[in-house]
């Protein structure tokens, strides 16, 4: 094993120093003041390193999810990288996509290619950055975006413009800046202006089935039907009438005096001359 081998190595290399630190000393004179006192003491070579015991990595399961990525089908590693891209919404090289979701773009050509021409996702030559839709930044370029289609934007393709873009969508709808319908066909929720400036285009057989809606001839009935629609109607007829009603019966018509004429009572016509003529 190579650990053995840089062992022995050590310990040779020890002991050439050792031997080579003696033949130095040997080689000295010995000093007159210190000859009859002391003698020269070689000193004891020193004890090789005990052996340590090899640590391997504890990182086992992590080098194994690595290779698990690293093995999966292509697909699979595109939507990883995709999903980084989305949720960072930075521009990052391969290195730094390998380093965050351990997708090796570099040494696997098909992620590769298939990341250039993916709608998705933006390749400037050297770095990665996620494709939205639609090119939003906050709630005043969706307003902008919203009021120039006049005809409803799907919420599906808004989704992905930026991180908070349904809640921007809410608080435009609680403003009344914004219509948010559902589509029954569907089920998909689109987005309209609420511009009365606006003007839309209505399909010929939307109107035909405006046309043919057949209304309560009865004001009443109307209001009733507008309240069970979950609308509140502008007017109240039922009320208006009951007040007439109560009004009508407290106040009683006058009558008329009948003019008696006395026999004092002269009537003439003297205003009417040209019935005499």
């Amino acid at each position: 094993m190579d650990l053995n081998k840089k062992l022995d190595q050590f310990k040779k290399q020890q002991a050439n120093c050792q031997s080579t630190l003696a033949k130095v000393a040997a080689s000295r004179p010995p000093s007159s003041k210190n000859s009859s006192k002391h003698t020269a003491v070689t000193p004891p070579p020193a004890a090789p390193p005990s052996l340590q015991p090899l640590k391997f990595s504890n990182d086992t399961e992590r080098l194994q999810h690595i290779n698990s990525i690293r093995k999966s089908a292509v697909g699979a590693q595109i939507k990883r990288v995709i999903d980084l891209l989305y949720e960072t919404r930075q521009v990052l090289t391969a290195e730094e996509i390998n380093e965050a979701c351990y997708v090796d773009i570099n040494n696997n050509k098909g992620v590769f290619e298939s990341l250039k021409k993916n709608v998705k996702v933006n390749y400037d030559g050297r770095r990665f950055s996620y494709r939205s839709k639609h090119d939003l930044k906050d709630k005043n370029e969706l307003l902008v975006l919203i009021r120039k289609c006049s005809e409803g934007i799907a919420v599906v393709d808004l989704k992905d413009a930026y991180p908070s873009v349904v809640n921007d969508l809410q608080e435009l709808k609680a403003n009344g800046d914004v219509w948010l319908l559902s589509n029954y066909d569907s089920q998909e929720d689109i987005v309209y202006p609420n511009d009365p400036k606006l003007k839309i285009k209505v399909d010929d057989d939307v109107k035909q089935l405006y046309r043919e809606i057949e209304l309560p001839k009865d004001m009443v009935d109307l209001e009733r039907d507008l309240f069970k629609s979950g609308m509140k109607p502008a007017t109240n007829t039922a009320s208006r009438k009951l007040a007439m009603q109560v009004q009508g019966a407290q106040q009683k018509p006058k009558q008329k005096k009948k003019r008696d004429f006395s026999k004092r009572t002269k009537l003439t016509n003297v205003h009417m001359p040209e019935l005499f003529k």
